[in-house]
Formats: C-alpha cells, structure tokens, sequence
C-alpha cells in the first residue's frame, strides 16, 4: 500500500511532464505549478490523496487489527501467550498509528524526489504572498505530511473499534472506508454547518495556514484537538467491547 502511495506523486508528475502547460485554476490545488517548481509535486500528491487514498488505506490498515487476527484464527493464541487484552489492544493501535504517520511521508518524499528529478527546483512563494528557499520548502512540505498524520489518527482509533466487532476483516476494512467517504459528504452538505466541526474529516484539508508566513498553528491545534477525542471516544469503545470479547478464534 505505501508503493501505491508513492506511485500517485509519479503518476502526477509524469503527466505534467509530457503534457502542455496546465492552465491555471484546472485540476488539483498547486498543480499549475510544478512545472515552475517541482517540489509543488509533493504538496499536489497530498491533496490528491486526501480524500480517498490516504483514507482507504488507513482503513484497510486499522481494520485488520484485530478481526484480521481472528479472522486467521491467531487471536486467542495471542491473548494466551501472554500478551493480554489491554496490551495487545495498544500495540495494535500502535502499529496503525505508524502507518499513519508513514503514509503521508512516503507521499510528500517521493513527490519530492520525482518533482525535482523532472522540473527545476527553486523559492517557494507561499500563500502569504511571502518566498522561502527550497530547503525550508521541504520543511514544511514535512509539517504537511505531519498535519495529515494527525488528521487521520481519528479514523484509524474507529477502525480499531470496528474491528473489535467482527471477525470478518474485510467487512471492518469497507465499514472504516465508508465512514470516512461519508463523513466528507456530510461535510459538503451546507445544510449541515453545524454538524461540520465535529466531524473528524473537516480539518483534512486546511494546512494551508502551513504555508503561510508566519506559519499559523491554530488549525492544526483545533484539528489535533478533534482528532484527540476520537482517539479517546473510540479507543474507550475499543477497550469496553475487546475486553468482553469472548474470544472463539
């Protein structure tokens, strides 16, 4: 899954390269400028992942966790071993929060690389209107990256949960990915402004205050805040129902 992420910066900047200029306004945000810039290859990348790649793998990934064990029938082996329900709980959200963390990286890394292999490579005017040298443009290319790792650790604690629910894998994997598709669309319905805020999707694209100078922090704080009480909400669910568990596989 992380070579499929990697491939989507290629596949961008390959396109762009052998085709005509992309006029401005067209397509993904940023893409006009990669022929300027290649490092824009890397930040285009995100915001085309954003809404369903990234979000589709993270929900294969957390939910496997648990029902993918008992769906092989390694569960009860792991929790005789023993590693304990808690533990084992822990470190199976653990293992997805660095995927998440990992995912956006290999994305902003890779459209770095190919961008500056295919296009020049040069300032950075940012959407203040201000101009930083490549290498900090790489930095915050990074802070990107780290914006959209937080911004999907929600969704990976309600795949935990879910895959506390089945042992079919593959259904807590669809279930994750369909709640994130539809937490976007009830994000786009104006008829539901006031839902928005609270819905762990909302913040997923505004890291545009990353590419401001001076770089504001408040939506990554609010957006941090959010995703830190779906982490609680739904990790406490996944906690009271994999305790009771009974375990049959």
């Amino acid at each position: 899954m992380l070579c499929a992420l990697a491939a989507i910066p290629v596949l961008i900047s390959v396109a762009v390269r052998v085709s005509s200029a992309v006029p401005p306004g067209r397509g993904p945000a940023f893409l006009d400028r990669i022929a300027q810039n290649g490092l824009f290859v890397g930040v285009t990348a995100l915001v085309v992942s954003v809404p369903l790649f990234l979000p589709l793998t993270v929900g294969v990934v957390a939910g496997d966790t648990i029902a993918g064990e008992a769906g092989q029938g390694t569960l009860r082996y792991l929790l005789v071993a023993p590693a304990g329900r808690i533990r084992l709980l822990i470190v199976k959200y653990a293992g997805t929060a660095l995927f998440v963390v990992v995912a956006p990286l290999v994305v902003a890394l890779t459209g770095a690389g190919i961008g500056s292999a295919l296009f020049p490579v040069g300032p950075v005017t940012l959407l203040s209107g201000d101009t930083i040298g490549p290498g900090e443009a790489v930095v915050r290319l990074l802070l990107i990256a780290a914006y959209l790792a937080v911004s999907l650790l929600g969704l990976s604690a309600i795949g935990l949960f879910i895959s506390t629910l089945t042992d079919v894998p593959v259904g807590a994997m669809a279930a994750t990915v369909v709640l994130s598709v539809v937490a976007q669309v009830l994000d786009a319905l104006p008829q539901l402004e006031w839902l928005h805020p609270w819905l762990f999707s909302h913040y997923w694209l505004d890291f545009g205050d990353l590419l401001r100078q001076p770089v504001s922090w408040d939506s990554f704080a609010v957006n941090a805040l959010l995703q830190g009480g779906y982490i609680a909400f739904f990790g406490a669910l996944a906690y009271g129902r994999f305790i009771t568990k009974d375990v049959l596989s």
